[in-house]
């Protein structure tokens, strides 16, 4: 029998464990199927336990729309699909849409697994963790296919991942060793095409097989919790594939998308979900809890939210009310449950209070994307420095902070700026290949005080020259050169002191915890700010970014006192201990004469006294 009452919130769209009724679940001494089909004129379970459906097992028709049956002897392990009658007549084979688990692609049945069972020890992590709107966010964006590598991909052959369980004992380390907090994945749930990396999935609820089992994934997660490394994972809630196996025409009628033909297809060439459908809902709100629920993911980034706000991601084709309801809807169960849980929007739109409460009017993320603040920051170490003297130029690096509070930013060095012939993070510099590592340091320092969580791709933590391609690992021997080492320690360097410094990270989102010191100079190329923590600890970062040398330049300061190097962006470079000279500087009484060498950087810290 199914549960009444999670039946009754399927219908209404309010069902956040709609796979607890659909989907197949292994029991005692068989396994139960049950199917949504409102279209459907008969279902039949086919697999490798009734040969394909030479013996055939019918689902009985419980409701209108719904088909179930209980099959015995069945056990974890088993292939499966369902095959549906459409009204037309004809049969299509369908892999389940609340699959746990999935064959291996190229093939694509469902495979019968028990979720249950997995011995979770991951209590202390659960327990503590936050959000982190006042903790450090820090986050390595992975494809765990292209991490490394056993064997590449070649135009003969297949190559080999590693497994989550090899992962553990690689990947955990490398990420605490270079002091990020957070391991985001790129989309683990089943897909059918390696080159759509996850973002075209067919099993929203199934942990993709390219690298083992849904237990061997939890298992991963869990030692990342032991380590004290949260996990956020990428999830696709706005369109899926149109392969014959998936959602798509699911019963011969229109199911899971719209059925408008100008409203179905999306520039992807897959189709839109209809998230006005209160099924529809409840499967996709379904699809992000199981991932929080058994999975015990921290985070969830939700891809191209621009596509939910507005129709076809187009704010000119007007806002899309069934989008913006789910959207609150979702995000109102996932936060009434887990609070701690981060629900981060990559949204390239301009739409108002993405990251305001639903109760104020907000959309209920955590976080978004601050994809201006990336490509203002792009475009400006691309230009010439002489070019970088013009106030527009000069202003791109100002003017993310006339906005940055009107949302919780996080800045985002992400896999789409690597890949398509769009370049690496250090091609996209000025210069030669020295000058480019040089400012790609004081890049790195510009991001990581810059107001706002922070995300990098795999592979800009070496300074990577290589595109990224999922069929090859990223360029490991590139850390043989000298230059792409020191990089690689330096930002290793950076994040450490980033996660022991709290006023680079626990006033984020609050005006009192930034203060423009040097905003305007730009004929010098120089930017500074302090950022304090909550107590008033202060940490003043100066920015070079011009190849000229400035010679005891004033940096206007609030606090009179000693200031201390902590951090240049040039390893040669000795602690020193600065002095407040009384002054009259801008609009500060006091100021700090610093030295600054061609593209460097420099922290301080203020000594309070006492």
């Amino acid at each position: 029998m199914l549960d009444e009452f999670l039946l009754h919130l399927f219908y209404q769209g309010n069902c956040i464990e709609a796979y607890k009724l659909f989907g197949a679940h292994v029991e005692k001494d068989g396994v139960r199927f049950t199917v949504y089909a409102p279209h459907a004129l008969s279902v039949q379970v086919v697999g490798d336990f009734n040969a394909w459906g030479e013996n055939k097992i019918y689902l009985d028709k419980i409701k209108d729309d719904i088909f179930s049956l209980f099959v015995p002897g069945l056990e974890a392990g088993h292939l499966y699909k369902y095959r549906i009658e459409t009204q037309h007549g004809t049969h299509v084979d369908k892999s389940d849409p609340y699959a746990f688990f999935s064959e291996l692609r190229p093939n694509t049945a469902s495979r019968l697994y028990d979720l249950d069972g997995f011995k979770w020890d991951d209590q202390e992590w659960m327990e503590k963790r936050t959000a982190c709107y006042h903790d450090v966010l820090n986050i390595y964006e992975v494809q765990a296919g292209s991490w490394k590598m056993k064997k590449e991909f070649t135009d003969e052959e297949d190559g080999e991942y590693y497994t989550y369980d090899e992962l553990i004992d690689m990947i955990i380390p490398y990420v605490k060793e270079r002091g990020f907090s957070h391991i985001e994945f790129m989309p683990l749930n089943e897909f059918p095409f390696d080159g759509s990396w996850g973002y075209q999935a067919t099993g929203y609820m199934s942990a993709t097989s390219r690298y083992g089992t849904p237990h061997q994934l939890m298992a991963l997660i869990n030692a990342c919790h032991k380590a004290d490394l949260g996990v956020i994972l990428d999830f696709v809630p706005t369109h899926f594939v149109k392969d014959a196996h998936g959602l798509a025409c699911f019963d011969g009628g229109y199911v899971y998308e719209y059925p408008q033909d100008e409203l179905r297809e999306t520039e992807w060439g897959s189709c839109y979900f209809d998230v006005g459908r209160n099924e529809v809902r409840s499967f996709l709100m379904s699809a992000v809890h199981i991932w929080i629920d058994y999975y015990h993911i921290d985070g969830i980034r939700f891809d191209a939210v621009s596509h939910l706000i507005y129709w076809k991601g187009q704010e000119d084709r007007g806002v899309n009310d069934g989008g913006i309801e789910f959207t609150k809807k979702m995000n109102h169960q996932l936060k009434r449950r887990y609070p701690d849980v981060m629900l981060i929007a990559e949204d390239s739109s301009s739409f108002p209070q993405v990251t305001h409460s639903i109760e104020h009017g907000g959309l209920g993320f955590d976080y978004k994307w601050d994809l201006g603040w990336m490509n203002d920051t792009l475009a400006y170490f691309k230009k010439d420095p002489v070019m970088r003297q013009s106030q527009d130029i000069h202003y791109k690096l100002t003017f993310s902070m006339m906005y940055f509070y009107r949302e919780n930013y996080i800045l985002p060095f992400s896999h789409d700026e690597v890949v398509h012939s769009k370049g690496t993070i250090l091609d996209k510099i000025w210069g030669n290949h020295d000058q480019k590592i040089a400012q790609c340091r004081s890049l790195y320092m510009y991001m990581m005080t810059h107001p706002g969580k922070k995300l990098n791709f795999m592979g800009n933590e070496f300074a990577e020259y290589k595109e990224w391609d999922e069929k090859k690992a990223i360029g490991w021997s590139i850390l043989e050169y000298g230059h792409h080492k020191d990089f690689f320690d330096y930002l290793t360097r950076l994040n450490h002191l980033v996660k022991s410094t709290p006023a680079l990270y626990e006033c984020d989102f609050e005006f009192n915890g930034f203060e423009w010191l040097v905003a305007d100079d730009n004929l010098q190329s120089i930017y500074a700010y302090t950022r304090y923590d909550r107590v008033g600890n202060a940490v003043v970062t100066i920015l070079n970014f011009i190849g000229n040398k400035h010679q005891g330049y004033r940096i206007p300061v609030s606090h009179p006192g000693k200031y201390e190097l902590i951090m240049s962006t040039q390893d040669h470079r000795e602690t020193f201990v600065c002095e407040t000279i009384e002054g009259q500087t801008l609009n500060k009484a006091q100021y700090l004469s610093v030295d600054i060498d061609p593209f460097e950087s420099l922290m301080l810290v203020y000594k309070r006294e006492g």
